[in-house]
């Protein structure tokens, strides 16, 4: 167990005092695990006694224990830093040969054949994802319209028909706008392409074309540990789809 873990677990029976060394514990944490408890005791204006029932408090036999987590979760640190840089290498490797052997030729014929496209992003990265989308299709002229909101969306639904394409950019394919709007698309049978992470979800079953990605989250020591869920494979995706549009636009002119 981590030690933030540690702390979580028996906060409630913290004081303030014990709040105060926590917050230099856990950001001091290499210096810490060369230090004496008598120097951390000084660094906390505390006695040495004090630090001794904050160890006790957390579940160790005394501070020497809590010395001995860090310097584990150190050794851990040092092993890790070498393990993500591999995972994600196996992981990029993976979703590439995945997105590659794919057939896009669904997704490239509703965005060739609609007479108007439009996108709606459901977060920030998302966002991106749409302006990467927008640029690579733009040498096509395929001009792909932002959707900005709720009354946007309406107001462009009052028009829309069967010609058109909407394309719905989300990460679980559940938050609220999607499943609203996707809802009203499905009602009046105009096609919609999601992109979304690979699982179960509404958006992704209301679509007429879904393009998913996989998803995986990491963690990093650097300097404490963090986790992030790697959002590249949206972008390798739809360069991928864009490439293999450009295919289907040959082909196309080859048969004719």
């Amino acid at each position: 167990m981590r030690l933030e873990e540690t702390i979580n677990e028996h906060k409630q029976m913290l004081n303030q005092t014990d709040i105060v060394i926590c917050q230099y514990i856990l950001n001091h944490r290499n210096q810490i695990r060369h230090s004496s408890i008598h120097d951390l005791a000084k660094k906390c204006c505390v006695s040495s006694t004090t630090l001794v029932r904050f160890a006790q408090k957390l579940g160790f036999d005394g501070f020497s224990d809590l010395k001995s987590l860090l310097k584990q979760e150190y050794s851990m640190k040092e092993t890790s830093s070498q393990s993500i840089l591999l995972s994600l290498e196996n992981f990029y490797s993976k979703t590439w040969a995945n997105l590659m052997k794919r057939n896009y030729d669904n997704a490239s014929r509703l965005i060739h054949e609609a007479n108007r496209v439009f996108a709606f992003a459901s977060g920030y990265v998302q966002s991106n994802v749409v302006r990467e989308l927008k640029r690579l299709f733009f040498y096509d002229d395929i001009f792909i319209h932002d959707i900005g909101g709720r009354d946007e969306f309406y107001s462009i639904l009052k028009n829309a028909n069967k010609d058109d394409l909407f394309i719905f950019v989300s990460l679980s394919g559940e938050s609220h706008h999607v499943m609203e709007f996707s809802l009203q698309l499905q009602i009046k049978g105009i096609p919609l392409i999601s992109i979304t992470k690979l699982h179960d979800n509404t958006l992704a079953g209301r679509s007429t074309e879904n393009l998913y990605v996989f998803s995986e989250e990491f963690e990093v020591n650097a300097p404490e540990q963090i986790s992030f869920k790697s959002m590249c494979t949206y972008f390798l995706l739809i360069e991928i789809w864009y490439v293999n549009y450009r295919i289907y636009v040959k082909n196309l002119q080859e048969e004719s």
